[in-house]
């Protein structure tokens, strides 16, 4: 540009000069040296526009880091700062694209320069942010370096994609598959590994569990293999003890079904700068090819394996979960006969026991309150016996199958053992021969070897031992004994049912085997549809509990003479009277006035007062004000007998007698009152009258 000159001002010199030097990449800072040595020459334009060499600072510290955001680059950072501060005259930098290839870091920075009236320098010319054109040009050449990052990653996304449509990218395998010398996907060339990987799959296909799984594995004292490192072609492999998320991550793996996946997750960067991975739906990833190399299990099965993973879960998409350890024997299989929806399982203690209660909640957020619920316990049995029935005939059959079947297990946990051992020896041998080839003039090569020798015979004789002992525990547990046991409750299922040893988690499991599900209404009988796999179905129908609130109900005879003598006596008056006649409340206690208004609310039993007024009786706060007089003088006129009145509570509230069985002087008295007009003004009240004892009055 003709005017460089011109924008380099005495202010500008008597700042520093920065330079800005950036490779995206390790590989290209050592290969791209041509790129490297023109950002370190522009120290020489810097000196040519007069800035001395101790005032020019080379930042380097970001070579080999990406310029697609400024998260991780301490290089940009600092040079932002010193901008910022005012510190620099001039930034130099051999193009946008090194010093950002973000658009929001660039435009920032710009507007940093514009403030602290910072030039920028690249290969073509001097700019100016705060000139308008200048700052124009610089905003071009942001936008073009953050597409011209696009477009590579385009370009680069779109071989990988274009490579895995057909099935051709090589990406990091599971362990237990490798690429063998073409490139081709192999099983596992170590029958041990191949082994451990397929002994997964069967153990959940058995237990339809991982924590099963797990739980198993971890009885048997079996390692699991995983990968040493993350190369395409490593065939090396360390054991260990299996976790839950190693077992969770072999099961939902497509590879080991034989089907070759390519964008199972997508990323994206966060506010803060990182990024965040997200798993996709199947529908969404980007490439899934069936049967595409050797496999642990078919993919109709890696299907039915992630099915029942899902249905394991609190939220699955059916509400199934695996047998635990609870007492509720039909947990996971129960549906509500209303909604159609899975009934969940609470617990309760109960008499020192703890009991199940059936419930529904699928509708509960529209209409306030659950579908039904119901106590467990009958229904449970009624499902027992039911099975009970149906597995009589097939008891023999199925003992025998259960043997073969633990039997099988043990043989292929105790093969594996073996193969651990064996490996231990080979391992063991090695190390034999590496030390007896040495030199033994070499000690400290020699010594080294025979350390190593030392620990790999520690390492077998561990592997021995373990073998043993678990061999011996495996005897134990399926001796002969135990077999004859075994055959002998054959002949007897409702004992092996019943029997106390066996886990209540076992007999759910064996229900699970049998049973589809369970639909239970209530209605005046509890009545549950029991389906069984294949077809068959059941309805049984069980008696409805005893609510508690029932067995604590007050009897309808004492309900009845309540309410008889209600009608002349107050609350605590008919309680001693019901004493008196030995009667007690619904929880078997003596009566008091308390539980007597208990009773009168809640079978709505008319009390005196309601009686007394209903037969035409009159309240004090009437009678007072049709008389004239105050409410202490209308009491005292009471006491004295000049009125004729009932206590009719237990707080000695009085209710008076109707006007026509009241005295004569009082009948007077009210008569003169209601005569009189409006407008005049009231009589003093007569003077007490000295009226008769009435029988009945209080």
């Amino acid at each position: 540009m003709t005017n460089t000159r011109s924008k380099v001002t005495a202010a500008h010199l008597a700042r520093t000069a920065y330079l800005y030097v950036r490779q995206s990449s390790l590989r290209q800072v050592a290969e791209n040296q041509e790129s490297t040595r023109r950002q370190y020459a522009l120290q020489r334009r810097a000196a040519a526009l007069g800035w001395s060499e101790d005032q020019i600072q080379v930042i380097d510290t970001d070579l080999g880091k990406s310029g697609a955001s400024v998260d991780g680059r301490e290089g940009f950072q600092h040079l932002v700062a010193e901008v910022g501060l005012g510190h620099a005259g001039i930034v130099l930098g051999l193009e946008v694209s090194r010093l950002a290839r973000n658009c929001t870091d660039w435009h920032r920075l710009l507007e940093i320069c514009a403030l602290t009236s910072t030039l920028i320098l690249d290969e073509d010319g001097i700019y100016d942010p705060g000139l308008y054109n200048d700052r124009l040009l610089l905003g071009l050449k942001g936008t073009m370096s953050e597409a011209e990052l696009h477009l590579l990653r385009a370009r680069l996304q779109g071989g990988l994609l274009a490579k895995a449509r057909r099935g051709e990218l090589k990406i990091c395998l599971p362990v237990g598959l490798v690429y063998d010398r073409t490139g081709r996907v192999v099983l596992h060339p170590d029958v041990q590994v191949r082994g451990s990987i397929a002994l997964v799959f069967e153990t959940f296909r058995r237990t339809g569990a991982a924590s099963a799984t797990l739980r198993w594995l971890h009885e048997q004292g079996l390692l699991l293999p995983t990968q040493r490192d993350k190369a395409h072609d490593s065939h090396e492999v360390l054991w260990r003890k299996p976790t839950l998320s190693h077992v969770i991550s072999c099961l939902r793996n497509p590879r080991y079904a034989g089907a070759f996946v390519y964008g199972r997750t997508q990323t994206r960067r966060r506010a803060d700068g990182g990024t965040r991975r997200t798993k996709l739906a199947r529908d969404d990833w980007e490439v899934l090819l069936l049967d595409q190399h050797p496999g642990y299990l078919e993919w109709a099965e890696y299907e039915r394996n992630l099915a029942q993973l899902e249905a394991n879960t609190p939220t699955g998409f059916d509400g199934r979960t695996p047998p635990r350890e609870g007492p509720a024997l039909l947990q996971g299989l129960v549906l509500c006969g209303m909604c159609g929806g899975r009934m969940s399982v609470s617990y309760h203690h109960r008499q020192g026991r703890l009991v199940p209660s059936y419930y529904c909640v699928k509708h509960a957020s529209l209409r306030g309150s659950s579908c039904q619920s119901m106590a467990g316990t009958d229904i449970d049995e009624a499902v027992g016996q039911l099975v009970i029935d149906a597995m009589t005939p097939m008891a023999l059959q199925l003992s025998l199958a259960v043997q073969d079947e633990l039997q099988a297990r043990m043989d292929e946990a105790e093969r594996l053992r073996q193969m651990a051992v064996q490996r231990a020896e080979h391992e063991a041998d090695l190390a034999r021969q590496r030390y007896m080839a040495v030199d033994p003039r070499n000690r400290l090569v020699a010594s080294s070897l025979e350390a190593d020798w030392n620990r790999a015979l520690r390492h077998l004789e561990q592997a021995r031992d373990d073998a043993e002992r678990q061999r011996l525990a495996d005897a134990a547990h399926l001796d002969q004994a135990t077999r004859e046991r075994i055959t002998a409750l054959a002949t007897d299922f409702p004992a092996v049912w019943s029997a106390p040893e066996t886990p209540q988690r076992e007999r759910k499991r064996m229900l699970a085997l049998l049973v589809e599900d369970v639909t239970l209404l209530r209605g005046e009988q509890l009545t549950a549809h029991v389906r069984f796999r294949g077809g068959a179905t059941s309805t049984l129908t069980v008696s409805l509990p005893t609510m508690s609130c029932d067995t604590r109900r007050t009897s309808a005879r004492v309900v009845a003479e309540a309410d008889t003598l209600l009608a002349a006596h107050t609350d605590g008056e008919v309680a001693e009277i019901l004493n008196q006649r030995g009667r007690t409340t619904g929880a078997g206690q003596a009566f008091d006035g308390p539980a007597v208004a208990w009773v009168r609310k809640v079978y709505q039993l008319q009390s005196l007062k309601e009686h007394l007024l209903e037969a035409g009786g009159i309240t004090g706060v009437d009678l007072a004000a049709r008389l004239g007089v105050t409410p202490s003088q209308l009491r005292y006129m009471a006491r004295t007998r000049q009125l004729l009145a009932t206590v009719c509570n237990d707080k000695g509230e009085r209710i008076y007698a109707p006007v026509p069985r009241q005295p004569e002087s009082i009948q007077r008295l009210l008569a003169s009152r209601e005569s009189l007009p409006e407008s005049s003004p009231a009589p003093h009240p007569a003077p007490p009258v000295h009226a008769t004892h009435v029988r009945g009055a209080v």
